[in-house]
């Protein structure tokens, strides 16, 4: 399942063009910040763990090009950067806890010179945090996965998503790694068709059996009984459980409910945001209506038509059976389980 979607090389950005997938493999060198931010903007680069690492990268590629010798001048230079990353996408909470875990260690530093340095070292111990957190989650959540399951997944949680390894798609990895007989059913997922073309993409490389179906055929599967979990990941957790993820997780998780099957979450703490009480407060970016109207670039609906075109939707939790992490595996009430695995209190595996 290693696949390096992101990655730092004497002082660029080295990243794989994930909008070129699944018909050619094209790495793209970025060496400012305007380059990172059309990046993330136009999904070269998805997935709130791999956002995350890409904000760190960019910040610290910002911070290389700031001329002064002023450590204030310096730090109010390096927040306009930061904001200017901040502003790319909304929802992904990743983004925005990378670029604060950044902008801290720059205020520690002593010279400008040392700063720009520890920034470079900064993103890139992010970077393997993320990778390694990313194991540790899989880890866990391949014991929720029995030999002989068929899994159902939404959209792409995988190595391209995160910094190598994989979320819902790294727990699917892990128990194959295991040597479980796991095959995977692959949502779609409309309008960018990141299922269809990622996920799929990723797990053939992996020789593990996937079967690409539409996003209106899951409750057909279900309903059928060739469906035994549902894993995803996620772009933003609230304090009580609820999930933001892909535009059409919510329903989902609906039939997964209806029909009595588990469905299951798998993100990094660092998804959780805290400060948030409820998914009524997470923020849903709102993307260019063309990507409805004209999926890679053939008009296939009515010039003039209103289109609506939400990027994330949110899973309340009552639908959510499990939140794996690489602390642990939350389970309802989330405000009492989520709260003890940032304070450290749940053993992984738990």
């Amino acid at each position: 399942m290693n696949i390096k979607p992101i990655d730092w090389r004497e002082g660029r950005i080295i990243l794989l063009d994930q909008t070129r997938l699944p018909w050619e493999e094209t790495y793209l060198e970025v060496n400012d910040v305007p380059g990172i931010c059309e990046a993330i903007r136009k999904l070269r680069i998805r997935g709130a763990p791999a956002i995350g690492v890409a904000a760190a990268f960019g910040l610290a590629l910002g911070a290389q090009a700031i001329e002064t010798a002023s450590k204030d001048e310096f730090l109010a230079r390096l927040h306009e950067v930061s904001q200017t990353i901040a502003a790319t996408r909304p929802t992904a909470v990743n983004l925005f806890w990378a670029l604060d875990r950044m902008n801290r260690v720059a205020q520690v530093g002593s010279d400008v010179g040392g700063i720009k340095s520890k920034l470079i070292e900064e993103a890139g111990v992010i970077e393997r945090e993320t990778a390694e957190d990313d194991r540790r989650m899989s880890q866990n959540g391949a014991e929720l996965i029995g030999n002989g399951f068929s899994v159902l997944t939404h959209c792409n949680a995988g190595a391209l998503a995160t910094a190598g390894y994989g979320t819902a798609l790294g727990i699917i990895g892990a128990a194959h790694e295991q040597g479980k007989n796991i095959e995977v059913f692959a949502d779609e997922t409309r309008p960018l068709l990141q299922g269809a073309r990622l996920t799929t993409w990723e797990l053939m490389r992996a020789d593990i059996p996937v079967t690409l179906i539409t996003d209106n055929m899951a409750g057909h599967f279900m309903k059928a009984g060739k469906i035994d979990c549902v894993v995803v990941g996620a772009d933003r957790i609230a304090a009580n459980g609820d999930v933001a993820n892909k535009i059409g997780t919510y329903s989902v998780a609906v039939l997964a409910h209806e029909n009595g099957i588990p469905f299951y979450v798998a993100a990094p703490v660092s998804t959780i945001d805290f400060h948030l009480g409820s998914g009524d407060e997470i923020p849903i970016e709102e993307r260019n209506p063309e990507e409805v109207t004209h999926p890679y670039g053939s008009r296939i609906a009515p010039e003039g038509v209103r289109v609506a075109n939400p990027a994330f939707d949110v899973t309340p939790h009552r639908y959510v059976s499990a939140i794996i992490t690489e602390e642990g595996i939350a389970r309802n009430p989330y405000t009492e389980s989520l709260w003890a695995m940032r304070k450290g209190e749940l053993n992984a595996g738990s």
